[in-house]
């Protein structure tokens, strides 16, 4: 790794300052061009610990880049993951304070609710789905603490930026109509995104590779390496099925996921 154990610390203690006076920092690749993957994973657990560290409770995982296009774009072949906690965790039909984000955008997704853990380094589909109580509609409101564009070069943030930045997780909202896994064809499972009564978005969850239980099957795999698994009682986003639409104070979100019901907040 390019990063000492320091190091890390430090980059992640600058996360943790920028989300609380919302003010983004620089990116890390520049000031760390040999960063690897594994450097960024190093950074955004360290802020975990964090967080931990002042009461906050992990909750679940989010996995990111699911699709081929952003994976492609960030110049890596996987998907990327970070950490849920309690404070993130909202119920459809709240009103959630803009303060608390930098540059907000919202996503469609999938959550899976487990009800046992799940473990190894050949994780499949079907387990997932054995180890799941219920899926539900989900929104995941993203952010970006590392500037996404350079303030003076322009240049775009790299994929190690985002993975530090806890895969640009910020908030996850639940609602809906949750089903067992075996209920519905996850695949086509669709929604349409309104944003102030306007259609900015479509999708359908095949999108998130092929099938949203694929990213949790990854996820599982993913965290074994790091001696982890996923928990029992703990919620994972599958991946986003539309692209991020960015978000201002007084919008108001409602995705509709036809049988499944509606997922809504007002950023205010």
């Amino acid at each position: 790794m390019a990063l000492d154990q320091q190091t890390s610390s430090l980059l992640a203690k600058e996360l943790h300052e920028a989300e609380q006076s919302r003010k983004q920092v620089r990116h890390f690749s520049g000031r760390f061009p040999h960063m690897s993957i594994e450097d960024g994973y190093a950074v955004s657990r360290a802020w975990a610990q964090l967080k931990q560290d002042e009461g906050q409770r992990i909750v679940g995982h989010k996995i990111g880049l699911t699709s081929r296009a952003m994976q492609v774009s960030s110049q890596i072949n996987e998907p990327d993951f970070g950490t849920l906690f309690d404070e993130m965790v909202y119920e459809s039909g709240q009103i959630i304070p803009a303060a608390r984000f930098i540059r907000p955008r919202v996503e469609v997704e999938l959550a899976f609710l487990l009800k046992r853990p799940i473990e190894g380094p050949h994780v499949s589909i079907n387990d997932v789905f054995n180890a799941s109580d219920r899926v539900t509609p989900a929104l995941e409101i993203i952010d970006a603490r590392i500037e996404q564009l350079d303030r003076e070069t322009g240049a775009p943030r790299k994929v190690f930026d985002t993975i530090s930045d806890n895969a640009a997780n910020a908030g996850i909202v639940l609602g809906g109509t949750p089903v067992r896994p075996d209920q519905v064809d996850l695949r086509w499972v669709s929604a349409l995104l309104h944003l102030n009564g306007v259609i900015e978005e479509s999708g359908v969850a095949a999108a998130v590779l092929g099938h949203p239980a694929s990213g949790v099957a990854w996820l599982a795999r993913r965290l074994h390496g790091f001696g982890e698994r996923l928990e029992a009682g703990e919620v994972v986003l599958a991946g986003s099925f539309t692209r991020p639409v960015p978000l201002a104070a007084g919008d108001v979100i409602q995705a509709d996921y036809g049988p499944l019901g509606t997922v809504s907040f007002q950023l205010l």
